[in-house]
């Protein structure tokens, strides 16, 4: 499995957003209206999720039985209208997002389907949770994080370092690593907000995404920056750990991005 969640089930109701805005809307031919159009579905669809990278024009143009230059024009007529994002260097990348429904509690618990969030989460969603939320927990366990805790956590981050191949055990020890840190900050709340993102990401799809790209070179990788960020907090060095846990979110996505 990719690094990405394919939504599947989405209606095929979802209407190219030139035609019901002429705003912007450049003069292109038939064709190339034709072919948006298709490449628009597939984005709807979820065969191109949100905040994931699309086929590179030579591609597309084969798949399509197009010339480059029609599908660069296509490419631009997306781009109008936030169908698409071109970055220099990066790539193409969809960017019209599926309007799903937000997930419902339970009628009387008040719990969260965790589930439901899996499914309808993009990369990108999981990431910004991600930048938000870790970067102030990781400084309040600096901050907050009791002897024990920290005798707690050196014995942990040994085990995780004697990893080097497996990556399901890696993963496993990675997210109770994480978890350690959520519960040093001694703030419930933070606890639970992290209980909530520590379980989507332990449902399959996601799941199976983190343990495909963790090769024992990124395993390795993943030894040093923990090794650094629990030395930070060991330190109650603030502002290297939240440096070093905001770069550690940023690899996650770069190998959400790349693995898509």
């Amino acid at each position: 499995m990719d690094g990405t969640i394919a939504m599947s089930g989405h209606s095929n109701s979802d209407v190219p957003p030139w035609i019901n805005d002429l705003s912007k809307h450049p003069f292109v031919t038939m064709r190339v209206k034709d072919v948006a159009t298709r490449i628009f579905q597939r984005i709807a669809n979820g065969e191109y999720p949100f905040g994931t990278r699309i086929p590179a024009e030579r591609d597309l143009a084969e798949d399509f039985g197009e010339t480059r230059a029609t599908i660069r024009q296509v490419l631009e007529f997306l781009a109008a209208y936030d169908v698409i994002t071109r970055r220099a260097g990066s790539g193409t990348f969809a960017s019209y997002r599926h309007t799903v429904p937000p997930p419902k509690a339970a009628p009387i618990t008040g719990v969260l389907d965790t589930n439901a969030l899996a499914e309808t989460a993009s990369p990108f969603a999981m990431n910004i949770a991600s930048s938000i939320l870790e970067p102030e927990m990781v400084r309040l366990a600096t901050i907050y994080m009791s002897a024990r805790d920290l005798t707690e956590l050196g014995k942990h981050i040994a085990k995780l370092e004697s990893i080097v191949t497996e990556a399901d055990l890696f993963a496993s020890l990675e997210e109770e690593f994480m978890m350690m840190i959520a519960q040093g900050t001694h703030n419930s709340l933070i606890v639970a907000m992290y209980t909530i993102l520590h379980e989507v990401r332990r449902q399959p799809q996601w799941a199976a995404s983190r343990r495909q790209g963790l090769t024992p070179a990124k395993i390795k990788s993943t030894h040093r920056l923990l090794r650094s960020l629990h030395d930070a907090i060991a330190q109650r060095n603030v502002e290297t750990a939240v440096e070093l846990i905001r770069l550690h979110v940023a690899n996650m996505q770069e190998d959400m991005i790349y693995e898509s």
